[in-house]
């Protein structure tokens, strides 16, 4: 094949310059030109020059407007070329090496070099003027002569990888011999040939390049005539002048900016510009966009509510129809007790419509998880589907599911679905572990009915067949395609002390228990038996001694092995998923929670917290507490550590489950044998229990009744706002039930007169701002004046009233005394109407004043005129208010005490539910929506839509112009999948202005026409059911409508006047019996439906506008509920004016009391005699007044000394719990009585010093936490007024508490005594003297100590570990050091260990401000110390042979740890230091020694030291085994201890002298 070079060589320059016709690759060494054409700049073409020129004046003029594209195009090319090759240059030369270089490395190498080294520079870049070489002239020959056969060119087709083969560069360095301009050639039809060449093939075609490559430069240097010059001149030249490419860089130098201006700039997305939250808010996510495209309801896609800000995408599988069956019973069981009640029982009111249940069920089921409608449509267009129709009694229809029935089997279903997952998962699982188990194919797969046996059956396969599964590996072959490396969860590591003893031989005497563990639980869950013990004829410790290992040093008793195999058992017992199902069926039915106070709710929980009611609780049914927000509080105040709960069952619930586990476990049989087996077996049981059966119930039962808790709260507040938001808008007189009115709302804010104006508004009835205005206040004519002119001019339908204080009421009282009065003088009384003053829920516009939606629409007004612009939009939908909330929803109180305690993803769910069901209900002005973005909120809660649908919706319809003609455009404009518009359409109104027209044009063509059934609530599948029913009320026939709209006859119906008259005609219980019998078509209630909406479309069929009563008001204005101005209450009151019968007094809320005379004193004064203006005064409460018509508010009072000093606990008390315990109850009292006594009777010690404080021990700690070491605190003690106790710190979280005694102390505690006493052997005359001479010099002494090398921070296990490792690295050598004593602080311990196969041995030290006393051996420092050890140790080594082969004894006051010590050294707490099956060493020590002999101590010792310790430091030995105290030697035997009875003293020296242990 020719090259593009040669078939192109007589083209112009342009051409040659073109991309598509070079390579993609422009360094040196790449062929730019045509054949024969050198590289060098000096032979450019003219044309090239002037283009080069042009660019740099800043402009190019061509005649021909294309010509001028194609060259600029051209143009930018060229510059490409250009600058690639600069900077390349740029780059190569400043990396190679120059002669002096090469010449310096064939000195020293011997070898000789390519005259083009470059240095290896990774990554890097320069920017300077490259320099001259004579390597680079002959580059840039041989990058000429290259051209002449080149044919790797890239072809058209591969434009789009020009800048691979930039990106390849370099990487062919396989030849050595070759210039590295080699390195520089890329052969792409390798790329292009891609997998379908193999690794030789593409080799041999790098070879067979290569060699031609060698033979075309051989060729030139053979025919130096082809330049006229040979080559050693050229070389020459090159020297003196350079390449001629010396200063190109100048030449490019004004166009490097240009070229990087003019790159390709990525493409610019919103992720780069926005931050994910912002992206999250705006809804512009992957997943927001996969919700818009798919054709499913929006919310059936959502895991959670689409009211929360952080709602994820749902991936759930949808049901088919093969699992509506079984759906359909697993959901009937748990739709609610109701259900259960009146359908499931014998004697249940619907017993006999159990089979139509079912069927209504599984109708729902496959309209809400196979078709994918939403609740609203099933409810509104299906409800003949989920009620029994009768064809002989069509008049009485039963409902079978109610809207709250609907939207709990909606929850049920969602959680069968997630349930057939977690099976598939399961199943999974069991096809990859390879294994076939019965049991679990035949019993435990078929009984997993809900999530926690999933979890349970997966639990149980993976510890069953733990091993398979490791076993198990993916198997890949070396020509398998290359997977991506898959990211996997770690699992943990540890092993179970289940999985060690099965892979023990306990295991195997776990099966001579007789009976499998599946089969006791198949036992178990049958009536009777079906699996019989195997009877042994060992007694059981008979038996296990048939598995105790032969060897010795490594045998367990039987005893231990019985206990391992009883562990294997109950464990396998305890992970069943059947019996783990069946103690959480018997938790459901017998569960009792308990609750005990903890030391801090003891003291904080009293008779006035909301926790009091359940304090003590005491075994209440869990059952009992569904339905109530107890269970949850309880949770809280666990929480908060201020009690403990437990739940336990029923002790005969619980005996009853034992009793019959026991007996699907023992053996039939009444030998001795028999019964000990079954005993046995009864100790598995009793371990399978407690150890995971009862804990599983627990755990689940705190689960299920917080859940079923959380679910009533959240049923109450949607309850709560479907009250509100389920009304029409407020209907004054005169109007139009269901018209939206005109409002003018007012507010006096806080009601200061010298601070706050009255703001007031005025929306018009479609919702839009007219106007509003500010006035001081209404007393002043002008005032006045303004606000009735305003009043004249706008007649409202409406005046709301609202505010923050009881102030309120008096601008209501003044609004309606304005309107009265205007009515009553005489002319005007026509200029003025009669307009209604209502108070107005004011929730929504609190949180709107102060919302940006608010700052967005109406930035002008203030924060009071935001308020005002809620309350008028509340009476006009409070529908539109709440939905309009958004998120912000969950900050609406809708239950006073309890709301808090739900969670807030749950809490939404079940508030959107409700709007969900109300704006439905209400349907959608889908025109209006586009066009007023506050009316748009409610789209969002159509059925089928959402927030992102909803959005996606209206821009679309905004694009086409914003209006719709007819529900018809929906899917013929695709503004709305076919689900989307099955669901949402009936919601949809489009209003009608016209009659209908006909669908085609005069030229036969299809145009969109008005509906008028588009503008009812009727679904379009039922159009034509609503044609048929207009046509037979008007009894016309098709003929009379025939070349009209189809609902043309709609349209007549509805301007009919006796269309009510007509319809009623109408024989609908016929009509649907018909249809039922013909098609089995079930529309008796949308024939209701239908006969509604052509009466009236799209009705008001909500409750009346609510109006607040007076206790709402009153909580609205000043926060006062009936709970805190209860009757017997003391509040604190205010007196304001004082007449002469009675006192005017104000609340704190600011509402207004009033106090009699007779209730003032009990002595009868005047009150001017007693109270004065401004006085406060305590008061009970006597009697609330409120009036709402009249707009008072107001308490009346006693303030007389009987009534008061009563006071008020018995009205404050919170009632407890019936089921109370009384017994710790009263414990508790007598505890914290006692307590108080205490601190009564303890004085406060005041003491002058600056490190006293009055702390306990724990405030002193806490104090000293953040000090020094060292630092002390002085504070009282508890041991009377006589004491005091010193708190130094030792270390971090390590305190010495010290009791100081005062001898002359004062009997007030004002003062310190003269002598302070510490320990009984050191006296004080004052505390600086103590804190010096003993607190300070023992720190000092601690801190010498904790510098020395032989000390080790951390713990004891830490020494312990650190002499091991030193033994283990120096065998012939032994090991000391000392580190605190956590236990007692001041103190040391001294850890030894004397070689690798002894037990490290703890000595304490104790710490005095003078030494330190290892035992009672004081040495001043800290070598004294050391050296006092190796004293001691050596003594001992001599008596008794500490820590040598045969083991060794633990010095008096001394320990050992507490764990068995390697094979033949003795354990500690035991006096025989005697080696199992080895010799006893007749020299390690005498039973006649001293020590040895019981009550053989030395005077002093006691088995005591002085500072109290026992002679087991630490813990005491068990009973019954004591370690022996050592007998101290004197001086005199040091170095000479007595020698054991039997043996030649000399003999006996030589041998303990070479015991002598080093390291020392």
């Amino acid at each position: 094949m020719s090259s593009p070079v040669r078939e192109h060589g007589h083209a112009p320059r342009d051409d040659e310059d073109d991309p598509m016709q070079g390579s993609g690759q422009e360094e040196e060494g790449d062929p730019v030109g045509p054949a024969g054409a050198s590289d060098d700049s000096s032979e450019e073409p003219e044309e090239d020059e002037e283009e080069e020129r042009r660019i740099r004046e800043g402009f190019i003029v061509d005649e021909d407007e294309e010509e001028e594209q194609e060259d600029s195009e051209d143009e930018r090319r060229r510059r490409k070329k250009r600058r690639k090759k600069h900077h390349h240059r740029h780059r190569d030369e400043d990396e190679e090496l120059d002669e002096d270089d090469l010449e310096l490395l064939e000195e020293n190498t011997g070898a000789a070099f390519p005259r083009r080294i470059t240095r290896i520079r990774p990554g890097r870049e320069t920017e300077s003027p490259p320099a001259a070489s004579s390597s680079k002239a002959r580059a840039v020959v041989e990058s000429s002569d290259e051209d002449l056969d080149n044919d790797d060119f890239p072809r058209v087709q591969d434009i789009h990888n020009i800048w691979d083969d930039e990106r390849a560069a370099g990487r062919d360095d396989d030849d050595v011999d070759m210039d590295d301009m080699d390195n520089f050639i890329e052969y792409e039809d390798e790329e292009e040939a891609g997998g379908a060449m193999d690794e030789n093939e593409r080799e041999e075609r790098r070879r067979e390049r290569r060699r031609l490559e060698k033979a075309r430069r051989r060729a030139f240097g053979s025919r130096p005539e082809l330049a006229g010059i040979d080559q050693n001149a050229w070389e020459e030249i090159h020297e003196v002048f350079g390449d001629g490419h010396d200063y190109d860089w100048a030449l490019l130098g004004d166009e490097e900016a240009v070229f990087e201006e003019e790159q390709a700039k990525p493409e610019m997305k919103y992720q780069d510009v926005f931050e994910p939250s912002e992206i999250r808010a705006r809804l512009l996510t992957e997943d927001d966009d996969l919700i818009r495209a798919q054709d499913i309801p929006e919310r059936m896609q959502l895991a959670t509510s689409s009211l929360s800000p952080s709602a994820t995408l749902s991936l759930h599988k949808p049901l088919t129809e093969n699992d509506l069956d079984d759906a359909a019973s697993w959901v009937i069981t748990r739709l609610s007790s109701r259900k259960e009640r009146d359908f499931f029982r014998g004697d249940g009111q619907y017993h006999h419509l159990l089979s139509d249940l079912v069927q209504a069920i599984t109708c729902a089921l496959r309209y809400l998880f196979v078709s994918s409608f939403e609740v609203p449509y099933v409810w509104t267009h299906k409800r003949d589907y989920i009620s029994h129709f009768n064809p002989a009694t069509p008049r009485a229809p039963v409902e079978l599911l109610s809207l709250d029935d609907l939207w709990r089997l909606y929850s049920v279903g969602q959680k069968y679905r997630s349930l057939l997952e977690r099976r598939a998962a399961l199943d999974a699982l069991y096809a990859r572990l390879g294994v076939s188990d019965e049991y679990f194919q035949n019993e435990v797969r078929k009984r997993v009915e809900t999530a926690e046996m999933a979890s349970d059956a997966t639990e149980w396969l993976g510890m069953k067949y733990r091993e398979e599964k490791k076993n198990k590996f993916d198997v890949a072959f070396h020509d398998d395609e290359e997977q991506g490396e898959v990211r996997k969860h770690k699992t943990p590591s540890r092993i179970s002390a289940y999985e060690l003893a099965k892979k023990t031989i306990a295991s195997k005497l776990a099966e001579g228990f007789g009976i499998k563990p599946h089969e006791v639980v198949l036992n178990f869950i049958s009536d009777h038996n079906t699996h019989f013990v195997e009877e042994q004829e060992l007694n059981p410790l008979a038996y296990a001694e048939q598995f105790v290992d032969p060897d010795a040093t490594r045998a367990q008793p039987a005893e231990e092995l019985l206990a391992r195999a009883r562990m294997i058992i109950a464990t396998e017992l305890g992970k069943d998923p059947l019996l783990r199902q069946e103690m959480r069926n018997t938790f459901k039915s017998n569960a009792l929670v308990s609750v005990l106070p903890t030391e801090r709710g003891i003291t904080k929980i009293d008779e006035h917290h909301p926790y009091y009611n359940f304090k003590y609780l005491l075994n209440k049914n869990a059952a009992d507490m569904l339905q109530s927000p107890q269970f949850l509080n309880i949770l809280a105040a666990e929480s908060e550590h201020l009690v403990t709960v437990s739940i336990t069952l029923r002790p005969e619930a619980k005996a009853d489950f034992e009793r019959k586990l026991n007996d699907a476990y023992a053996s039939d049989s009444f030998s001795d044998t028999a019964r000990a087996w079954n005993e046995e077996r009864s100790r598995v049981v009793q371990e399978a229990l407690e150890q995971h059966l009862i804990p599983v119930g627990i755990k689940w039962t705190r689960e299920w009744v917080r859940e079923e808790a959380e679910d009533y709260l959240a049923r109450q507040c949607a309850q709560t706002l479907r009250e509100r938001i389920d009304v029409a808008p407020y209907t004054a007189p005169n109007m139009k039930r269901g018209d939206t009115p005109s409002v003018m709302a007012m507010s006096w804010g806080k009601g200061d007169p010298h601070k706050d104006s009255i703001a007031i508004v005025f929306l018009d009835e479609a919702g839009r701002l007219r106007e509003h205005t500010k006035l001081d206040n209404l007393v002043n004519t002008e005032n006045q004046d303004e606000f009735m002119d305003m009043l004249k001019r706008r007649r409202p339908d409406v005046i709301a009233i609202g505010g923050f204080s009881i102030a309120t009421t008096k601008l209501s009282r003044r609004v309606k005394e304005l309107i009265e009065g205007a009515k009553n003088s005489g002319d005007r009384s026509d200029e003025v109407p009669s307009i209604p003053v209502i108070y107005v829920h004011d929730e929504v516009a609190r949180i709107y004043q102060h919302s940006q939606r608010a700052e967005d629409e109406f930035s002008a007004l203030t924060s009071l005129g935001k308020y005002c612009i809620g309350l008028a939009r509340y009476v006009q939908s409070p529908l539109n208010e709440y939905a309009a909330l958004g998120s912000d929803i969950s900050a609406i109180t809708f239950e006073e005490e309890y709301q808090q305690l739900i969670p807030k993803e749950k809490l939404l769910t079940a508030l959107e539910r409700v709007l969900v069901d109300v704006v439905n209900k209400v349907g959608v002005d889908i025109n209006r929506a586009v066009t007023d973005s506050y009316y748009q909120h409610l789209l969002r809660f159509v059925g089928g839509l959402g927030p992102r649908k909803a959005q996606v919706l209206v821009k679309k319809i905004a694009s086409m112009g914003g209006n719709l003609v007819n529900r018809d455009q929906f899917i013929k404009n695709g503004l709305l999948t076919t689900k989307i518009f099955l669901n949402a359409a009936g919601f949809l109104r489009i209003v009608q202005d016209s009659e209908p027209k006909p669908a085609k044009n005069r030229h036969g063509e299809d145009i969109d026409v008005p509906d008028p059934l588009d503008s009812t609530r009727i679904h379009p599948e039922d159009y034509e059911l609503a044609r048929k029913m207009a046509t037979d009320a008007l009894e016309l026939d098709e003929e009379d409508v025939h070349d009209e709209h189809p609902s043309h006859v709609v349209s007549l119906i509805m301007q009919d006047e006796e269309n009510e008259r007509k319809l009623d005609d109408l024989n609908l219980d016929d009509f649907a019996v018909n249809m039922f019998v013909a098609n089995q078509d079930k529309k008796r209630h949308t024939l209701n439906v239908i006969r509604m909406e052509l009466v009236d479309p799209f009705g008001e069929r909500r409750a009346d506008f609510v109006l607040p009563g007076d206790w709402e008001v009153l909580t609205m204005l000043t926060g006062e509920t009936r709970r805190t101005l209860r009757v017997g209450l003391i509040v604190s009151v205010q007196a304001m004016r004082v007449k002469e019968n009675f006192v005017i007094v104000r609340l704190d809320s600011g509402i207004e009391g009033m106090i009699n005379k007779r209730y003032l004193t009990d002595a009868g004064l005047s009150p001017t005699q007693v109270v004065k203006p401004g006085q406060t005064l305590s008061g009970v409460i006597i009697d609330v007044k409120l009036d709402l018509a009249a707009d008072q508010f107001s308490v009346e009072l006693s303030s007389r000394e009987t009534d008061v000093s009563a006071g008020d606990s018995q009205f404050r008390r919170v009632k407890h719990d019936e089921n109370w315990n009384h017994t710790q109850y009263d414990r508790d009292a007598e505890m914290q009585a006692r307590k108080k006594r205490a601190e009564v009777d303890r004085t406060r010690r005041v003491i002058k010093h600056p490190n006293f404080h009055n702390f306990n021990s724990q405030q002193a700690e806490a104090y000293l936490e953040k000090q020094q070491r060292g630092d002390v605190v002085i504070r009282p003690s508890s041991k009377g007024s006589d004491h005091l106790a010193v708190t130094w710190k030792v270390d971090d979280k390590l305190y010495q508490h010290i009791d100081v005694v005062e001898l002359n102390a004062d009997p007030t505690g004002q003062t310190a005594g003269s002598k302070f006493v510490v320990d009984g052997t050191h006296q004080f005359s004052d505390l600086d003297e103590l804190i010096v001479n003993h607190v300070q010099a023992m720190a000092r002494k601690v801190e010498e100590l904790m510098m020395h090398e032989k000390f080790k921070p951390g713990t004891e296990d830490d020494l312990h570990l650190s002499l091991r490792n030193f033994v283990a690295a120096n065998p012939s050598k032994s090991a000391y050091g000392f580190t605190l004593n956590r236990k007692r602080p001041g103190h040391f311990n001294l850890c030894y260990l004397a070689n690798k196969n002894s037990t490290v041995q703890t000595w304490p030290v104790r710490v005095t401000p003078e030494a330190y006393y290892l035992f009672d051996t004081p040495a001043a420092g800290v070598p004294e110390l050391c050296d006092a050890f190796k004293i001691r140790q050596k003594s001992m080594s001599y008596g008794g042979g500490l820590g040598g082969p045969a083991g060794g004894k633990t010095p008096y006051g001394g320990r050992t740890p507490g764990r068995t010590p390697a094979p033949g050294h003795a354990t500690p707490g035991h006096m025989s230091v005697r080696q199992v099956g080895r010799t006893p060493n007749p020299y390690g020590g005498a039973s006649t020694h001293p020590s040895a002999v019981p009550g053989a101590y030395p005077p002093g010792y006691g088995g005591m030291s002085q500072y109290g310790a026992p002679p087991q430091y630490g813990a005491p030995p068990p009973a019954g085994f004591q370690t022996p105290s050592y007998q101290q030697p004197g001086p005199s035997n040091y170095g000479q201890p007595p020698a054991p009875p039997g043996v030649h003293p000399s003999r006996a020296a030589m041998i303990q002298g070479n015991s002598w242990p080093n390291g020392f």
